[in-house]
């Protein structure tokens, strides 16, 4: 079925006009195309189609408008919302853990952020009102999962099978939409499954989709008579209210959401379960010597109206993020900032937690090895008599209570009571997991086929894991980009300027071909193997390797395909500067002859400049500097005009 945008025509071509209308032009922008005259085999054709709609998705999709003054494109998303990941996560206290600042479209800066820290509502409503300011709304189809992109090597596109979905279904797991088609029926999750032709497919779907469902080793959990749900997927329909909550993970979100539970939904208890105790880093204070609510204030006025102001905020916090990569090294001085930032943090937790949980919360492994954890009232709230934490392990739910092992490591007392080769058995009302996500299935449970017929996933296993040039594309796979892919994460910086640093680098690459200069573009397998051979053997002398912790970072073979070993200014610069010479374009005639008058204008700049001076030598002339430039301006000119201009003329008329 066509696509559902009551702003574009659903005109449909038959064969009357496919007979005197050139194949090509059969590719119109959002038009339904019968094939034969059978609706089964008919499409809709976009140039672009963009899989997601969060961050890097509408990212891309405001670029294009942009840089190229491009609109024919379509966005699909899963959500019944935009926003992606800030659509969502909708748990009590979410909120942005870098400044806000710094978390923004360099391209569409926000002066007017709530706070340093501002909470997700307010994210999803910057990014929604980015994607009305360039306009790109009716671009996004919501409620539609993208199960499968296949490469049509004859016709030179992308071939998509899009299910549109019941609304809210897509909001849901892959986990349990798949437990509702089964239990409910088709009619439940699926309303219609629609065919979609692209000469170029952009995933921006993403790493922290799919949560972590509960630990099948634990047996038990189908007697629990309460409510289990994940944070990603948090159930405002259970009420917390004198409720005994377990919690299970003390990750980042965690640490957001249960200083909530007992203080602003009147849960009777909260056990949070933690295997190792994450780094943790206190919040940034605004700067200046502003208050809290002094900055909320000001600080919108401060970026309006001191010009300057706001660019020179966001370069503060960019560079003091970037400093943060001398903790990842190998080298004795990463290794001494290392331990003077955990003597500093290790003084901060004491500061803020009971004495009996400065052992527990006392890691040992190295800052930086996982991910660091932003403490906006977490630590406080430890010191809530309501509130327990725990190392011991889950190991048997039962109907109204869990039973938890012995006490991991070296923790031998909790509490002062519970010796440590016991066990414990405790109420539980409600059980919520952090236990984050399935970070390691890059864009699963999506299914991507390129040329050989081998999906994507395939590729990963024959070269040893999830793998990607420049974290954006792969041989085999022409005119495929992914935004935010493996080896891109970077445990350090924004995401954000991770994201735009991939979109204005998939930019440069497909700009030929929106331009009608080239057919296709894909990366050589070569380059591809000497990318990820680097990237291996570098993250394996950086502290997410050497660090000691166990992290949700690489898998259990050691294999990295989340974090990138570098800076973030290198990596800037390798998008902003990228090596053509690992690329193979398939070029139209127009873009060979644009090709070629280029060379062309390069040789007769050189000769010109060369001529030009070797004249001037023989004439005996002193020239100056700017002499010496015009002169040689000028014979390339005249070289240019004998040699080249007729190509260039040629291409403007193609």
């Amino acid at each position: 079925m066509a696509s559902s945008d009551p702003k574009r025509s659903e005109k449909v071509l038959n064969p009357a006009h496919t007979e005197t209308t050139p194949a090509h032009s059969l590719q119109v922008y959002g038009n339904r195309i019968s094939k034969e005259g059978h609706d089964a085999e008919g499409y809709t054709y976009y140039p672009v189609a963009i899989i997601g709609a969060g961050e890097s998705g509408i990212a891309m999709g405001c670029r294009l408008k942009e840089k190229f003054g491009f609109d024919q494109f379509r966005l699909f998303d899963r959500q019944s919302g935009i926003g992606g990941t800030w659509w969502i996560n909708k748990y009590p206290g979410v909120a942005c853990d870098i400044p806000a600042a710094f978390y923004s479209f360099s391209f569409a800066p926000n002066h007017k952020w709530s706070s340093i820290y501002p909470p997700g509502p307010e994210i999803v409503k910057y990014l929604v009102g980015v994607c009305e300011q360039y306009e790109i709304i009716d671009k996004i189809q919501l409620n539609s999962d993208v199960i499968s992109c296949c490469w049509n090597e004859t016709e030179g596109v992308w071939e998509l099978e899009v299910q549109e979905l019941v609304k809210g279904v897509g909001d849901l797991s892959s986990h349990d939409r798949r437990t509702m088609l089964a239990s409910h029926g088709e009619s439940s999750v699926l309303v219609r499954t629609e065919k979609i032709r692209a000469k170029i497919l952009i995933s921006a779907v993403g790493g922290l989709v799919e949560p972590n469902r509960f630990p099948e080793t634990i047996p038990g959990v189908e007697n629990f008579q309460g409510p289990i749900f994940h944070s990603a997927r948090w159930r405002y329909d259970v009420d917390l209210k004198d409720k005994q909550v377990l919690v299970v993970g003390t990750g980042c979100s965690a640490a957001q959401f249960v200083p909530e539970l007992t203080t602003k939904y009147g849960a009777k208890s909260v056990t949070q379960l933690m295997r190792s105790p994450p780094w943790v880093v206190p919040s940034q204070i605004p700067p200046f010597g502003f208050s809290e609510e002094a900055w909320t204030r000001w600080s919108p006025w401060l970026n309006t109206y001191v010009p300057g102001f706001a660019k020179l905020r966001r370069l503060y916090i960019a560079t003091r993020a970037e400093y943060d990569f001398r903790f990842f090294g190998d080298s004795e001085f990463a290794a001494k900032e290392r331990e003077k930032a955990e003597v500093l943090l290790l003084g901060y937790m004491k500061s803020k937690v009971p004495e009996k949980y400065h052992e527990m919360l006392t890691p040992d492994y190295g800052f930086c090895c996982k991910r660091i954890v932003n403490d906006a009232n977490w630590f406080n709230s430890l010191n809530d008599e309501k509130v327990v934490l725990s190392t011991r392990p889950l190991t048997h739910v039962h109907e109204d209570r869990v039973t938890l092992g012995p006490i991991r490591g070296s923790h031998r007392v909790e509490d002062g009571k519970a010796a440590a080769g016991s066990t414990e058995v405790i109420p539980a009302d409600v059980i919520i997991l952090a236990n984050g996500f399935e970070t390691l299935n890059w864009l699963h449970p999506l299914e991507v086929i390129g040329r050989s017929g081998e999906s994507l996933e395939e590729v990963f296993s024959e070269r040893g894991g999830p793998q990607l040039y420049m974290g954006s594309a792969m041989d085999g796979f022409p005119n495929f980009f992914v935004i935010f892919g493996p080896n891109t994460v970077t445990g350090h910086s924004s995401v954000v300027l991770a994201s735009e640093n991939m979109v204005n680098y998939a930019m440069r690459m497909i700009g030929p071909i929106l331009n009608g200069d080239a057919t296709s573009v894909e990366v050589k397998k070569e380059a591809e193997m000497a990318w990820t051979a680097d990237l291996q053997r570098s993250l394996k002398k950086r502290v997410w390797n050497i660090g000691g912790c166990r992290n949700w970072y690489k898998g259990e073979d050691g294999w990295n395909s989340t974090t990138y070993p570098y800076s973030q200014i290198w990596f800037s610069l390798l998008c902003m500067f990228p090596n053509y010479s690992h690329w193979n374009y398939q070029y139209t005639t127009k873009g060979l002859i644009k090709k070629r008058a280029k060379t062309v204008f390069h040789i007769a700049t050189l000769s010109g400049i060369a001529t030009g001076l070797y004249f001037a030598r023989r004439a005996g002339l002193s020239l100056g500097l700017r002499e010496g430039v015009a002169s040689a301006r000028g014979v390339a000119a005249q070289l240019l005009n004998t040699f080249g201009h007729s190509l260039v003329r040629t291409a403007g008329r193609i």
